[in-house]
């Protein structure tokens, strides 16, 4: 089966579409109501950035209590950074909000910007998030592939205006972001509308839903994300997956199609929409497809996890020193990718490359982005290692 991929925001593996220039009112017909069980209870975002007791507890403590004459966003940050505080820990299993990401001191990069703001909030701080441009990288679930943009945010000053309301003065704003960014990207950041923030929340929630075959709590989700910010093109990819998922194949065209008109050169869509047509089986259709598909050849000739699945299908064959080189080209391309090391670790283990293999898993530990995977690949790293001190003892 080929992969379905959704863009996500946030997560610690960034890049691909960000919000786009597109109408404020969602497209017409997107949404089909009556093939899914209708939710529990509606969507709610009113949790999102909402502050718990023990947050307010925390504050209270912690920061802003009149004892210090630093400035409260200063200690905001450094609460946020300094190990014997907050105790942080970037965690992508799943998108937290606000309270739950306080609770778990754990979070991708979207909902420890949620967490921030409402903490900054709480200390009437102005917050302006941002879009963060930087090199792409993804992530995988089965089936699913998923592209990630960054967000950060940036602490300002209230600068009152002199009609209503105020604006926020970023002329010497503390930015806060849980992981390196180069200079460039920094300066380049492109702030973004709350409502923009709530439907990225909401899509990656129901990215999280469908990889758990959550097919009708992930189309609510899905479908608020859209509603939420018309103009968020990664959510019409995510509703058109869940319809695909969910057997709907001429829904997913339909959605796909809006969101390629909005963006033509978005591959991500491209590849999609070929895909979908593709499930159709119809001649017409799988012409279409082959024609997306030779667009998308130009666009991305080695497009993400290329060399990784060729190496997956070399292992299937018993081609281990096939699949070690193709693996070896991934990690080339993207070596702080977890997934991908490990499986060169694998590759080497089968050949009994014993020290490549430990090198190798060393690396994926180090870049594991989820508390499972860390576990996972510590067992198997004390495997290796067992296996080693038992190699040199005979």
């Amino acid at each position: 089966m080929q992969p379905w991929t959704l863009a996500l925001c946030a997560a610690l593996l960034c890049g691909c579409a960000g919000p786009s220039p597109a109408p404020r009112a969602a497209a017409p017909m997107v949404f089909h109501d009556q093939l899914f069980q209708p939710p529990a209870a509606p969507v709610d975002t009113s949790h999102i950035f909402e502050v718990s007791p023990a947050m307010r507890d925390y504050l209270g403590r912690e920061i802003g209590h009149g004892l210090s004459h630093k400035d409260p966003r200063r200690e905001l940050f450094d609460a946020l950074y300094r190990k014997d505080k907050l105790q942080l820990e970037y965690d992508s299993a799943m998108t937290r909000n606000a309270a739950q990401t306080f609770a778990a001191r754990a979070g991708n990069c979207l909902s420890l910007a949620i967490m921030t703001a409402a903490l900054a909030r709480e200390l009437n701080l102005v917050v302006q998030f941002q879009q963060v441009d930087v090199d792409e990288s993804w992530s995988r679930a089965g089936d699913l592939y998923f592209a990630s943009n960054h967000v950060n945010l940036a602490l300002g000053r209230q600068r009152l205006s002199y009609g209503e309301g105020y604006s926020v003065d970023l002329s010497n704003s503390l930015t806060v972001d849980f992981i390196p960014i180069p200079p460039k990207a920094r300066e380049t950041a492109r702030p973004l509308e709350e409502r923009t923030i709530v439907a990225m929340y909401l899509n990656n929630r129901a990215a999280e839903l469908l990889s758990q075959v959550k097919l009708d709590e992930a189309y609510w989700s899905a479908r608020k994300a859209v509603e939420q910010d018309p103009g968020f093109l990664n959510a019409y990819n995510t509703l058109a997956v869940v319809y695909q998922h969910h057997g709907n194949l001429a829904e997913a065209e339909q959605v796909l199609r809006y969101a390629l008109s909005q963006a033509p050169a978005n591959t991500i869509v491209l590849s999609n929409l070929a895909q979908a047509l593709e499930a159709q089986r119809r001649p017409g259709k799988l012409a279409e497809a082959a024609t997306l598909r030779a667009r998308l050849a130009q666009l991305e000739p080695e497009p993400p996890f290329h060399y990784f699945n060729l190496g997956q299908e070399a292992m299937r064959v018993g081609d281990d020193a096939g699949a070690r080189d193709l693996f070896a080209r991934e990690v080339d391309r993207v070596p702080d990718y977890h997934e991908f090391q490990f499986w060169l670790a694998v590759a080497n283990y089968q050949l009994g490359n014993l020290g490549e293999a430990d090198a190798h898993m060393v690396q994926a530990l180090a870049n594991s982005t989820t508390r499972g995977d860390h576990d996972l690949y510590s067992a198997k790293l004390d495997r290796i290692r067992a296996y080693e001190a038992h190699a040199a003892g005979k």
